[in-house]
């Protein structure tokens, strides 16, 4: 009853029309309210009347009501709001900040709860609006652009309905450039843009584009700024735009031919102080980092022998325990530098390496022990003296125990034989 009361007070047209439609905003904030209050005939055609009316107070709480509307997670309530997205995109280019901003973040919500929404909007026009929004100078504004896109690039048809629109736009330099201006654009900004690009990296896989565009020397450069700020003052949230940084380099390092374009040392001084800084609060950014530094050094020859030869070595094998994402990776890109050949490997034995690989032969973890395995392999292969080493340590027995292991017993037994065999044989 008291919905149909706030309902008729909003339709009667009386005085107090603004006071009625505040008290139906309070109303909405309630999930089974808002059910009620969609489930009415001429409810939301009422809201529509008054959210497109000519008087800028009573448009604005109209905007408010239907922003609470969009938070419901019950997608009837969202598609109940259908006939509203259209106005919603026109009024992008409204004449409030707070309008445009109501209407960025309701655009976002109705996005995240419904397909149909979606699908409406792409048709209407909302990638170009969107388009056209990001060049506000507005923090406020860009924010709430980052919000919608980046809802609308984690729905599930995003790679084919969603993905190929924003790279047809002006969007992708955009989005680059708000979130290489890291900290000058605002943080929440670049956060959300950083996101976006994540989801596009992943979502497609020819990323041609953003490359052209770029993205790698760009994000680098980033990067190794946001490195150089660290150790004085690192602001607040800083791990949430350091995260999909890292991850867009990573995956478009490692999905695309971009031979040489991450060669750039100072990348890896970068990323050993992003680790140290963040280490012990945020532990989850160490195999973001760890999977950067796999995906430059997998077939690169001088990012290896530069690892090397700037003395990261000991900084890397300190995070050999750090938690057992954390151990493949590091195993994995000791693997990457022994493949090199005897000169790499030798510098990787300098560092007492072996001793340090025998208690990993224990680990129950049969992916940690396989890359550790594998690094072996790598080490006897090319310094056949670390062989007699490793027996010297007691590897004999470490190695022994994985002969009954199914996946591991063949790398096992050919690493015995290889332990076996005299030097020089």
């Amino acid at each position: 009853g008291q919905v149909l009361e706030l309902l008729r007070g909003v339709q009667r047209g009386s005085e107090d029309r603004k006071q009625s439609l505040g008290r139906l905003r309070w109303a909405l904030q309630n999930e089974e309210t808002q059910q009620k209050f969609v489930r009415m005939d001429g409810s939301i055609r009422t809201l529509t009347g008054l959210f497109t009316s000519s008087l800028a107070d009573l448009q604005l709480e109209a905007a408010r009501c239907l922003h609470e509307l969009s938070h419901s997670s019950v997608p009837t309530v969202a598609e109940a709001c259908l006939p509203v997205t259209s106005y919603l995109l026109t009024y992008l280019s409204g004449h409030s900040l707070e309008f445009t901003e109501l209407c960025l973040y309701t655009l976002g919500n109705l996005v995240v709860e419904s397909e149909a929404v979606r699908k409406q909007l792409l048709p209407q026009g909302i990638i170009p609006v969107l388009a056209s929004c990001i060049q506000s100078p507005h923090e406020a504004v860009l924010e709430g652009v980052g919000y919608v896109l980046s809802q609308l690039l984690q729905a599930k048809e995003a790679p084919r309905d969603i993905i190929p629109l924003v790279l047809d736009s002006v969007l992708p330099q955009h989005m680059l450039r708000l979130v290489c201006s890291g900290l000058k654009a605002g943080m929440g900004v670049a956060v959300e843009f950083a996101w976006c690009l994540h989801y596009i990296v992943c979502g497609h896989k020819d990323n041609m584009v953003l490359l052209a565009l770029g993205a790698v020397p760009a994000l680098t450069s980033l990067l190794l700024d946001l490195a150089s700020e660290i150790p004085q003052d690192a602001p607040e949230g800083l791990e949430l735009l350091v995260c999909p940084v890292l991850r867009c380099l990573s995956n478009l390092l490692a999905q695309t031919d971009c031979q040489g374009q991450g060669q750039d040392g100072r990348l890896l001084i970068a990323l050993f102080l992003i680790l140290q800084c963040f280490l012990q609060q945020h532990p989850f950014l160490v195999q973001e980092c760890l999977w950067l530094l796999n995906n430059l050094t997998a077939d690169d020859a001088f990012l290896c022998s530069t690892l090397l030869s700037l003395d990261l070595l000991p900084a890397l094998l300190q995070l050999l325990t750090c938690s057992q994402m954390a151990t493949v990776l590091v195993l994995t890109v000791l693997c990457n530098i022994a493949e090199k050949g005897p000169f790499q490997c030798q510098q990787l034995l300098c560092q007492p390496l072996l001793p340090r690989l025998l208690p990993l032969l224990a680990l129950p973890n049969p992916e940690a022990v396989g890359q550790c395995l594998e690094l072996l392999h790598l080490l006897f292969l090319h310094c056949p003296e670390a062989a007699a080493d490793f027996t010297r340590h007691g590897g004999h027995q470490a190695l022994e125990q994985h002969q009954s292991t199914p996946e591991l017993q063949e790398r096992a037994q050919a690493l015995l034989d290889m332990v076996r065999q005299p030097p020089g044989a």
